[in-house]
């Protein structure tokens, strides 16, 4: 049996909004591990949607889930580049 198609089918969405706010955070920006930290924060703060193919999921929805599932991808994102700011900034202080 071949899994590779399987996915979480909100890692594209959260990968995305990453890119696009990372050059907010310009010291997590240049570090590629802690942009990947913030992936996973976010990710594990959404839950998860095992999906073959997006369009399958997409296509499910009405506007308003679409809405939803959008807004909950800017909070998780928000969220985890704070948390992962904050986490490295005390790292550093030590």
């Amino acid at each position: 049996m071949i899994f590779e198609s399987v996915h979480n089918y909100h890692e594209g969405a959260i990968f995305r909004q990453i890119r696009e706010q990372a050059p907010l955070f310009p010291g997590l920006a240049t570090k590629p591990g802690l942009l990947a930290d913030v992936a996973c924060v976010a990710l594990n703060r959404m839950t998860p949607r095992y999906v073959r193919n997006n369009v399958d999921m997409a296509f499910y929805m009405d506007d308003s889930e679409l809405a939803n599932q959008r807004a909950g991808v800017k909070s998780a994102v928000d969220y985890a580049f704070a948390f992962v700011q904050l986490r490295s900034a005390q790292d550093d202080s030590r």
